[in-house]
């Protein structure tokens, strides 16, 4: 086994000085020891990796080229049908490029998981490929191949509305007809590994309706475990307007009184919520996937933080549609978001803890395991090895110390202090540079140039 000698060691959500770390040969934690001189690798400031709840790999590569107004009422609405145009240009070559190019980005970031909210399943005209997983599978090898741990999440696309109409044109290469989509989730769960887990994901209410969604979740309460559970839900006003024409009720009060929303379940966005619905989410157990960058971008609006943090309700982060691939972004603005509503500082707080680098820095590790299916968010015996290692040689940490450095890391600045990262016991960033990157670049190039032709 090998052993790991921070200075420092974050653990139960606080620092922890002079803490050994050892490694089994499977990529777990067997023990934290008082100390190690033998250690074969030191490091001042360790911590466990980031999650990313939320993840659409595809759209890393627009990234940029929705930033031209086409209508002056420019939403969410129009952004999509940018999306879909981009959308039908790919197949499972170019995603695995895509993806691959992604997630050597996540890594050196800080992300040591993610949650791939997969819903581009066919060809752009509808079709099934050859195998019905090819999509699938290019974001599996692309895992596979940069090391990243993966919660793969094929995810149900029934309708084009929630008044049930078809799938426009756009749309047909997501869906699926419900015992079609529960053999791509079987298939696919027959490849999971200690790197992949297989969750599953309901693109959203407008786009599953309530019978299809009962059947989906039937089949994962027969599969046994937690199965990871998503769905998008109260992204946007009008969806909001919409399930209260057709459903009479708003969709986080739908979904409650309809499904069984548990520590399973993750609620992408939920942005737009009343008091009592987000009381509700907090008591249910869910955790709520907030991605900052990207509900600015689209113009979504604020997720009501301080009062479900007042609920002791549960958040991750994700990066969505990646126009920023980075935790410290994310958290960074998801604070800063709260300032701009309520105009005062240091939002993120409690009583017990004044620090708002910690406060969220501990929340979105303790959502981690439940909203990937993972033994992750901890440095604790038996977990995953998922971790990062801070670069202690960065000027933004001189005179810092367990005080403030969390604070340092997410508030001091763009530059990317996160020098070694390990996922499942292995490296794959050091000293900040992954070991494929420049293959990896270079084929995301041709892929986006040819593309783009």
């Amino acid at each position: 086994m090998n052993t790991l000698a921070p200075q420092h060691l974050w653990r139960d959500g606080a620092w922890h000085a002079d803490r050994a770390v050892k490694l089994t040969g499977d990529g777990r934690l067997a023990s934290t020891l008082p100390d190690a001189a033998d250690a074969a690798y030191t490091a001042r400031w360790m911590l466990p990796g980031v999650p990313n709840t939320h993840s659409h790999a595809f759209q890393r590569a627009m990234a940029g080229l929705a930033e031209h107004q086409t209508r002056a009422d420019d939403s969410f609405w129009t952004w999509r049908e940018t999306m879909y145009g981009f959308a039908a240009t790919i197949g499972p070559d170019d995603l695995y490029a895509i993806a691959a190019q992604l997630y050597v980005e996540m890594l050196k970031a800080g992300y040591t998981s993610v949650c791939e909210f997969h819903y581009l399943h066919h060809r752009p005209d509808g079709r099934a490929y050859a195998s019905p997983a090819a999509m699938s599978d290019a974001l599996i090898a692309a895992a596979r191949d940069t090391g990243i741990g993966l919660t793969l999440l094929p995810t149900l696309y029934v309708s084009g509305g929630f008044d049930g109409r078809a799938l426009s044109e756009r749309q047909r290469r997501f869906g699926h007809e419900v015992d079609a989509y529960l053999q791509l989730v079987d298939a696919l769960r027959a490849r999971q590994t200690g790197q992949c887990t297989v969750g599953i994901a309901l693109h959203s209410l407008r786009a599953v309706p309530e019978a299809a969604m009962r059947t989906v979740l039937d089949a994962a309460r027969a599969w046994g475990g937690a199965v990871p559970i998503h769905i998008h839900i109260a992204e946007q006003i009008g969806e909001v307007q919409d399930c209260l024409a057709i459903r009479n009720a708003r969709p986080v009060e739908w979904l409650l009184d309809h499904a069984p929303v548990d520590a399973r379940w993750t609620l992408v966005h939920a942005t737009h919520m009343t008091p009592d619905e987000t009381a509700r989410v907090a008591r249910s157990g869910a955790t709520v996937s907030i991605c900052p960058s990207t509900e600015a971008n689209l113009g979504d609006g604020l997720f009501p933080l301080r009062t479900y943090l007042d609920a002791g309700g549960r958040f991750g982060i994700g990066s969505d549609s990646h126009i920023s691939v980075s935790p410290v972004e994310e958290l960074r603005w998801l604070e800063y978001g709260q300032r701009l509503a309520a105009r005062r500082r240091n939002i993120a707080v409690t009583p017990a803890q004044p620090s708002v680098g910690e406060t969220l820095f501990a929340h979105v590790l303790d959502s981690g395991a439940a909203a990937t299916g993972r033994d992750i968010g901890a440095l604790d015996d038996g977990r995953r090895a998922d971790l990062i290692v801070l670069d202690e040689h960065a000027p933004h940490f001189a005179a810092r110390d367990t005080t403030n450095v969390l604070d340092t890391w997410l508030f001091a600045g763009n530059t990317n202090l996160v020098r070694d990262v390990m996922v499942g016991g292995e490296w794959q960033i050091r000293n900040g540079r992954h070991r494929d990157e420049d293959a990896i670049a270079a084929r995301y190039s041709e892929v986006v140039t040819r593309l783009a032709g």
